[in-house]
């Protein structure tokens, strides 16, 4: 009995040794690995290209071509026109000009291909083909442009609209005893939309270090909004002349109201000039046929 409990007691030790063995080995194996990994170097140059995303082996080099092609042909100011336009429009993406040349260039590339298309291809004749060609031609030469004019217009009327409502809960905060910086981070918490988005941008470029004259300067060039140029103006005299905040804020509110109703007049009183263009071209031809139209045949059939 003495034998086989010093037997088992030898076994039990030896499996101990040879799992505490066999573990530090795979830890050496393993710290031998890492070494390798980290000194690891591709020396073939395929290797390395290939060890990029495809995004930026394929899609990257096309679109740095074109956008080269874009700013050779371009007009002098044009690209920075195209800048302006798509921080109005809220889009500071870094690359989105071009993005935005490269899509120009593609367009007037493919325009000479839809009027072969048309031409060659449809086999289309007449007028019909030319204002086929035509439009499609408008459409991938202008249509850009277009997309993002109509951007810029819709986020400036958005800010425009909300303005005179963020104005009155900056009114709020501002007599319950809140700072003007303190006022603007509690409307930009609890009101969604592009107008809080700038200013908290412009929150974040004093915190950042600029003065808030700077950075209210910048946010009135990018938005490009007569209302809210107004608004930066009032609050900068205020802030160098020593006018209450609250005050100024509440001339502007009342300000910014009676201009979004004087606005919402001006709409409603060119809404009858624009509807004279589809009611000449659309109703009241359909009108003059079933009016005149039995008077005529009675009187070619009598004549």
């Amino acid at each position: 009995m003495l034998l086989l409990a010093l037997a088992l007691i030898a076994t039990a030790i030896g499996v101990g040794i040879y799992t505490v063995a066999s573990s530090a080995d795979e830890k050496a194996t393993v710290r031998a690995s890492l070494r390798q990994l980290e000194g690891y170097e591709v020396d073939n140059v395929r290797d390395q290209e290939l060890l990029a995303p495809m995004r930026d082996r394929t899609i990257a080099p096309v679109l740095n071509k074109l956008t080269s092609i874009g700013n050779r042909y371009t007009p002098d100011g044009y690209v920075e026109k195209i800048r302006d336009k798509l921080v109005a429009s809220g889009n500071n993406s870094p690359d989105a000009v071009d993005r935005f040349v490269a899509i120009k260039v593609v367009g007037v590339a493919l325009a000479p291909v839809m009027v072969i298309l048309v031409f060659g291809i449809l086999h289309m004749k007449g007028m019909s083909a030319l204002i086929v060609a035509g439009l499609l031609v408008a459409v991938l030469i202008f249509g850009p442009d277009a997309i993002l004019n109509r951007r810029v217009e819709e986020r400036q009327h958005e800010i425009r609209t909300k303005l005179a409502d963020v104005m009155d809960l900056l009114v709020i905060s501002v007599e319950a005893g809140l700072g003007f910086e303190q006022a603007l981070d509690r409307v930009v918490g609890s009101v969604p939309g592009p107008l809080t988005q700038e200013f908290g941008r412009m929150l974040g470029e004093v915190r950042a270090g600029s003065s808030r004259a700077d950075a209210m300067r910048a946010m009135e060039r990018r938005c490009d909004v007569p209302e809210l140029r107004s608004f930066v103006l009032a609050i900068l005299q205020a802030d160098t002349f020593g006018v209450s905040i609250g005050r100024v804020l509440r001339a502007q509110a009342d300000e910014m109201r009676i201009k979004r109703r004087q606005m919402a007049q001006e709409r409603a009183q060119k809404a009858p000039v624009k509807m004279m263009i589809p009611m000449v071209f659309c109703v009241f031809p359909a009108l003059f046929v079933v009016v005149i139209g039995p008077a005529i045949i009675n009187i070619s059939t009598v004549m």
